[in-house]
């Protein structure tokens, strides 16, 4: 495990200045909102978050999770804090591993913006892929957890559970490419860099020809999970801002990019000897999750991956946005933005047939 990247992110920590909350306020929205809620109350802040504001609710009987969208000026669309209360409580539904939704508030008046409250899961979380921190050879079992997890979520009938309205079917890769294409070459302040300028290029012209439809998290990584305390079985996973109807094969790449990435970018395994940690290789992965979603293979694995990049490098670029406005969630956002251009150059390498580094 990176032990310096578990120090930066997991835990609390005292609420920032520039997250400050009423709590006089929240707990009268709790109390008429959430079931069961008994104060007092007493409130921290996650490390974590990048870009929604995270914040731990304790109280004698329970602790809660309460996920805001950050103040200050934001991006159309952005932090829709919203949409992840909605497709967790609706995954709730048909027993798929996500934290109990208590209530979601669109009133800005009660902590100064939209926000929900959630079940707080005790567990573990692993800050990369290799699962270091377990067994050697119980990690191959950790790995097989997130593969039937992820899955799980993409054989869900998600017109079944009321979130047929949830994304537009069909086309999901398109407009993910021109969202983030649009976004990245808008942001100014963050400025411009040869290796996104080609891949904004490139992806339109290599788009896969057939797509299917499924829920997609978006964000689906070993850090984004709650394991068991002891056995490797995912508990729930968190972070659905990304998630939408789309191509489930889009959501395993962005998962299985691990393979293709350092430890220090995503926690990726890339370098990792694997045989030697207990680890599946990439092919023996794509192959376990194609044998439980009823696939033969993924013919264009490799153009999902460097899509997923140049995505995460968007991203990545919008963060060094908020950081040079003043309105990044997380303290350690600056770090982040600044690996947007290695991402960018890793994801064209992976076009032109090189490897991570």
């Amino acid at each position: 495990m990176d032990k310096g990247k578990e120090a930066s992110f997991a835990g609390t920590t005292a609420v920032r200045p520039e997250h400050q909350i009423d709590q006089t306020s929240l707990e009268a929205w709790m109390q008429a909102h959430v079931e069961g809620y008994q104060g007092p109350l007493t409130v921290d802040q996650f490390k974590g978050g990048q870009s929604n504001p995270t914040y731990r609710l304790q109280t004698p009987g329970r602790n809660y999770v309460l996920r805001r969208k950050p103040p200050g000026v934001l991006l159309k669309g952005a932090h829709a804090v919203e949409r992840e209360a909605r497709v967790m409580a609706a995954l709730g539904t048909v027993g798929f591993a996500v934290p109990r939704i208590y209530g979601l508030c669109t009133d800005d008046s009660v902590i100064g913006s939209w926000f929900f409250v959630m079940d707080m899961i005790e567990g573990r979380v692993f800050w990369d892929a290799s699962f270091a921190d377990v067994p050697q050879n119980e990690r191959a079992l950790y790995m097989d957890a997130m593969n039937a997890t992820l899955a799980t979520l993409h054989q869900v009938n998600y017109t079944a559970i009321g979130l047929s309205d949830y994304g537009r079917p069909g086309g999901y890769v398109a407009r993910q490419i021109n969202r983030w294409s649009k976004q990245y070459l808008e942001d100014e302040l963050a400025g411009r860099y040869p290796a996104m300028d080609k891949l904004v290029e490139w992806l339109p012209a290599h788009l896969p020809t057939t797509e299917d439809v499924t829920i997609t998290h978006g964000d689906f990584r070993a850090d984004n999970m709650i394991f068991h305390p002891s056995k490797p079985k995912v508990l729930a996973v968190l972070d659905w801002e990304l998630s939408t109807l789309g191509d489930p094969l889009a959501d395993f790449a962005y998962h299985a990019m691990m393979f293709r990435m350092p430890p220090d970018i995503l926690g990726g395994i890339h370098g990792v000897d694997l045989r030697a940690a207990g680890l599946p290789d990439e092919q023996a992965y794509v192959k376990a999750y194609c044998q439980r979603t009823g696939r033969t293979g993924i013919a264009d694995l490799d153009f999902y991956i460097v899509f997923n990049m140049f995505r995460f490098a968007a991203i990545l670029h919008g963060i060094k946005g908020r950081v040079l406005r003043g309105t990044a969630a997380s303290a350690n956002a600056e770090d982040m933005g600044n690996r947007f251009s290695r991402v960018a150059d890793i994801a064209w390498g992976q076009v032109e047939g090189r490897h991570a580094n």
